[in-house]
């Protein structure tokens, strides 16, 4: 599935991902492949995305400062208020 992570300021992530974790408003929450179409509210958090780099699966994450989750049709957008400075 495609998986782009959008603040106000730029574009953080974009590409194919196997599966992505969310900091859900009510709770963490897992997308994956041909998952159903949802919209959904995320807290501030940690997303971790798993992708497959050189047929080995890597792991990255992002953290967030809220934000709103799409997914349609196998592509996931977030649009995340903020990335914390570190």
């Amino acid at each position: 599935m495609y998986l782009e992570i959008i603040t106000p300021d730029e574009k953080i992530f974009e590409g194919e991902v196997e599966s992505t974790t969310f900091p859900g408003s009510d709770g963490s929450f897992q997308i994956l492949n041909g998952h159903a179409p949802l919209i959904s509210s995320l807290a501030t958090g940690d997303v971790k995305i798993v992708s497959m780099v050189d047929k080995k699966l890597q792991e990255t994450h992002y953290a967030i400062d809220g934000g709103i989750v799409e997914v349609l049709n196998n592509k996931v957008v977030v649009l995340a208020e903020s990335v914390p400075e570190e």
